[in-house]
C-alpha cells in the first residue's frame, strides 16, 4: 500500500528544491516593486558634472552646434530644447545634456540598468510574455501545491491538527482584516489605489514616462517599463 505521506513529503522536497531559486528571484523582485513610489527597482540615474569655454548666447542652431563641439558629444542631439537664451537640453537616446551655455557648465544624465534587479523585474512582471507567461503560471501552481503539501507533512501536535491550524487562521485573517478595515469599513475611505479611477489615473501618470532632467530619481516607468525618454520635439525652443 502507498503511504501518501511519504509521497507528499517526498514530491514537497523536490518541487521545492526545484522553485528554490525562481522563489528567490520573484522575493526580491516583490519588494523591489513594492516600493516603486520610492524608487526606481530597475534603472539609476547618473549625473556627471562638466565644464567648458562658455558660448554666447544667438541663434538656437548655432548655440547646439557650439556646445556639441565644446563637450565633445557624440554628434547632434535627435531634438533639444531652449528653456531661457543660455538654458539648452539636449536628448540623445537614453540621456540627455542640460547646459548653461554662458555660464559654461554642463549636466549630463544617463539612465542605467541596475544589475540583477532589472532581469528580476523583467521576469516577475512577466514582461517577456509569450512562452514565459507559461512558465510562470506552472511557477504559480507549483507554489499552490508547496503550500497545500506542507499542511500535510507533520502529524499530531506539531501538525495541522496541533499547532499549525493555528498559524493557518492567522495566516488567514491578516489578509482578510486588512481588506474588511481599508474597503468596507472606511479605512480607506475615497478612491483607494485599487479602485478604476485611480488605477486609470495611476495608469497615464506611468505612460507619460520619466523625464531625465527631474530633479531625483523617479519611480518605476510602469507594468511594460522602458528606459525614461524625452519626447521634445526637434529643434524647438522658448522665444
Amino acid at each position: 500500500m502507498v503511504n501518501w505521506r511519504h509521497v507528499n513529503s517526498s514530491l514537497h522536497r523536490d518541487v521545492g528544491y526545484f522553485c528554490a531559486a525562481l522563489t528567490v528571484v520573484y522575493a526580491v523582485s516583490g519588494i523591489a516593486v513594492n516600493h516603486t513610489h520610492e524608487w526606481n527597482p530597475s534603472y539609476r540615474l547618473e549625473r556627471e558634472t562638466r565644464t567648458f569655454a562658455p558660448v554666447p548666447a544667438g541663434e538656437p542652431e548655432e548655440m547646439v552646434t557650439a556646445l556639441v563641439a565644446r563637450l565633445s558629444l557624440p554628434g547632434r542631439p535627435k531634438s533639444f530644447f531652449r528653456q531661457s537664451p543660455r538654458l539648452i537640453d539636449l536628448f540623445y537616446d537614453g540621456w540627455s545634456v542640460r547646459a548653461d551655455a554662458v555660464a559654461g557648465t554642463a549636466t549630463v544624465e544617463r539612465w542605467r540598468e541596475r544589475p540583477f534587479l532589472r532581469d528580476a523585474n523583467f521576469l516577475h512582471l512577466n514582461q517577456p510574455r509569450n512562452a514565459w507567461t507559461w512558465a510562470a503560471d506552472a511557477y504559480a501552481l507549483l507554489l499552490g501545491f508547496l503550500a497545500v503539501s506542507g499542511l500535510f507533512i507533520l502529524r499530531g501536535k506539531t501538525g495541522l491538527g496541533g499547532r499549525g491550524k493555528w498559524f493557518l487562521l492567522a495566516g488567514l485573517v491578516l489578509p482578510l482584516l486588512y481588506v474588511v478595515s481599508v474597503r468596507y469599513l472606511g479605512a480607506g475611505k475615497g478612491r483607494g489605489r485599487g479602485s478604476p479611477a485611480s488605477t486609470s489615473s495611476s495608469t497615464r501618470s506611468q505612460s507619460a514616462g520619466i523625464a531625465s532632467s527631474t530633479s531625483k530619481e523617479s519611480p518605476l516607468p510602469g507594468p511594460k517599463e522602458a528606459p525614461p525618454t524625452v519626447t521634445a520635439k526637434p529643434g524647438t525652443s522658448t522665444p
